[in-house]
């Protein structure tokens, strides 16, 4: 956790310290190479579920194609890419508390709101950012409808000076996570 702690994030539902103790560290050259090109091309788009609790993601397995094991927190998969830079953690959670996106952050982001680059907060997600120690960390929480609903996750940590190179890979995975239809 002390790695976390550095981001001002302990608590937050980024999938552990273990991500940014192998990720932070890591400085290997060429790390755009695994983004390069247009968003979506020859990246080998799947998706994957959860379907204990019915959610779904579009994610990169052509980056992501090293699965590390179970998320750290609630029902999900953890993978890394190749070069051990990059993780994605798809989960997902039962909202025991009936939390908000609001009232979740509250409870669990564990820095100033400034601290964060980015930040937007709705009735039904939340979708925050950090830079920091040549990291960059993205974590989105989609809330289903109701009381006691499940919480639908994914944390992504990738390199901050490929960054921009991220852009569109990081907007299609989070426009893509839902509950499962039907």
């Amino acid at each position: 956790m002390r790695a976390l702690a550095r981001f001002g994030m302990a608590t937050v539902p980024i999938a552990a310290a273990s991500i940014f103790s192998l990720v932070a560290l890591a400085v290997l050259p060429g790390a755009d190479a695994q983004v390069r090109g247009p968003p979506g091309q020859g990246l080998d788009w799947q998706n994957f579920q959860v379907e204990d609790f019915g959610t779904t993601v579009d994610y990169p397995a052509g980056i992501f194609s090293e699965p590390a094991g179970k998320s750290e927190k609630g029902t999900g998969q953890r993978f890394n890419s190749a070069d051990g830079r990059s993780t994605l953690t798809i989960y997902a959670l039962e909202n025991a508390d009936g939390d908000t996106p609001a009232t979740y952050l509250r409870k669990n982001l564990r820095m100033p709101r400034s601290a964060l680059g980015y930040e937007r907060v709705t009735r039904s997600f939340f979708a925050i950012s950090r830079e920091g120690q040549g990291t960059v960390l993205y974590s989105r929480c989609n809330f289903a409808s109701g009381d006691g609903g499940t919480i639908h996750c994914i944390d992504l940590v990738y390199p901050q000076e490929v960054a921009r190179a991220w852009d569109g890979i990081v907007t299609r995975i989070s426009r893509s996570l839902r509950p499962l239809q039907g």
